[in-house]
C-alpha cells in the first residue's frame, strides 16, 4: 500500500520542522513538502500533488481560511487544520470546517515543539482519517450561513411557548459531524419535538459551535446544562468535556451532564446519551447517527431500537467518515440508512407527520 502523501502549510519553521517530525515518524506516512505560506503552497501543491494538507489558519499575505476556500473551491482535497483552541480560534476553526476542512488539531499557545509532540497520535490519526474521507468541493450557494437573507427568526423563535416534549431526537457525530449536524437542524421547522446531541468537539469550541448553528436554525439551539427541561423546538449540545444524558424528572425529560471517565476514548460520548435516551424514553425516541470516526454510539443505538425506538445512520457516500454510521448499522441497531440531505425530512415524518412505533 503507498503512502500518504502529506504537505505541511505553517509559517512558522519550528511548526513545520515539529509536524514533518511527527507525521514521519509513522510508516505509512511521507511528508512530500513543507510551504510557508499559500502562495508558495499553491506552488507545491501543483508539484507534489499531496494526498493531505495541514494548514495553519493565521499565516502572511493570505490566510489559512481564504487559502481553503480557494482549495476547496478549485482543487477539492483533505486538508486538517492546525489551530488554537481560544475563542477566536475556535470561531474560525468552525469556518474552515464550514469550508470543507476534514478536522482540526490544536496548536500549544506556548512550548510549541513539546505541545505538538503530546498531540503526535492524534495528529497522524486526524491525517489518515482525511486521507480516506470523502471531500466535497465547497459551494457557497449551499451554504446558508453565506446567504444574505438567512437572518435568526428571532420573533418565531421567543413569541411561541413550547411545553415539555413527549418526544426525544438524539443525535451523535464526530469526524464531519458539526456540519452535518447544522445542515439536519436548519432543515427542522420550529416546532420540532426536543433534540440532545452529542458532537466530538472540545469545550472550547461547543458553546461557539452552538451559538453558530442557533443562527441559522429556526429552533434554538444551546450548550446543554445540567438540569435544563428539555422542550420542544430547542437542540442541547453536549458541552465538550461532560457526558450528555435525558433522565426524567417529575414527568418531564431533563438534561444531566455527567463528568465521568471517557467512554469509547470520548467525553461526551455518544453511547452515554443514547443508552440513557434508550433506558427513559423508549419507544418515543429517535436516534440518528452521522458522520465520524470510529463505533462510538453504536451499541446504544442498537439498545436504543431495542427499546422500540426508530433509528437512522447517514449513508456512506454523504458521510465524511462513514465509522460510526457503519459500526450501528453494522451491529444491525439501524432501521434506516439515508444520505444527508434527506434525514431532517425523516425526522419530520417520524416525529410530528406521524411518529410510527414498530
Amino acid at each position: 500500500m503507498s503512502k500518504i502523501k502529506v504537505m505541511i502549510v505553517d509559517d512558522s519553521a519550528l511548526v513545520r520542522q515539529v509536524l514533518k517530525e511527527i507525521l514521519n515518524s509513522d510508516s505509512s506516512i511521507d511528508v512530500v513538502g513543507t510551504a510557508y505560506d499559500p502562495y508558495n503552497a499553491r506552488k507545491k501543491i501543483k508539484e507534489l500533488n499531496p494526498d493531505v494538507i495541514t494548514l495553519d489558519i493565521e499565516m502572511p499575505r493570505m490566510d489559512g481560511i481564504a487559502f481553503l476556500k480557494n482549495i476547496m473551491r478549485l482543487r477539492p482535497m483533505p486538508v486538517v487544520m492546525v489551530s488554537s483552541l481560544t475563542k477566536k480560534g475556535a470561531d474560525v476553526t468552525l469556518q474552515a470546517l464550514e469550508l470543507g476542512a476534514i478536522d482540526f488539531v490544536n496548536k500549544p499557545e506556548s512550548n510549541v515543539a513539546e505541545g505538538l509532540t503530546e498531540y503526535s497520535s492524534e495528529l497522524i490519526s486526524k491525517v489518515k482519517i482525511a486521507a480516506r474521507s470523502n471531500v466535497k468541493a465547497y459551494d457557497a450557494r449551499n451554504h446558508p450561513s453565506n446567504h444574505s437573507e438567512v437572518v435568526k427568526q428571532l420573533s418565531l423563535k421567543s413569541s411561541k411557548h413550547f411545553k415539555t416534549t413527549d418526544k426525544i431526537i438524539a443525535i451523535g457525530a464526530s469526524t464531519g459531524g458539526t456540519e452535518a449536524i447544522k445542515d439536519v437542524l436548519i432543515n427542522l421547522p420550529h416546532n420540532t419535538p426536543g433534540i440532545v446531541i452529542t458532537q466530538h468537539i472540545p469545550l472550547a469550541f461547543s458553546e461557539s459551535f452552538a451559538k453558530r448553528v442557533d443562527l441559522l436554525s429556526k429552533m434554538s439551539v444551546c450548550q446543554a446544562e445540567d438540569g435544563q427541561q428539555i422542550i420542544a423546538g430547542h437542540a442541547f449540545i453536549a458541552p465538550g468535556d461532560q457526558h450528555l444524558e435525558v433522565i426524567k424528572s417529575g414527568g418531564r425529560y431533563v438534561c444531566k451532564l455527567n463528568d465521568g471517565p471517557l467512554v469509547n476514548r470520548h467525553k461526551p460520548s455518544v453511547d452515554v446519551l443514547m443508552a440513557s435516551v434508550a433506558k427513559h424514553v423508549g419507544q418515543n425516541a429517535l436516534g440518528i447517527m452521522l458522520t465520524g470516526m470510529g463505533a462510538d454510539g453504536a451499541k446504544s443505538m442498537k439498545l436504543m431500537q431495542e427499546a422500540g425506538a426508530k433509528t437512522i445512520a447517514q449513508d456512506e457516500e454523504s458521510s465524511v467518515v462513514w465509522g460510526m454510521p457503519g459500526s450501528a448499522v453494522k451491529l444491525g441497531g439501524v432501521d434506516s440508512i439515508l444520505p444527508l440531505n434527506q434525514i431532517a425530512q425523516s425526522i419530520v415524518n417520524h416525529t410530528l407527520n406521524n411518529f410510527d412505533h414498530k
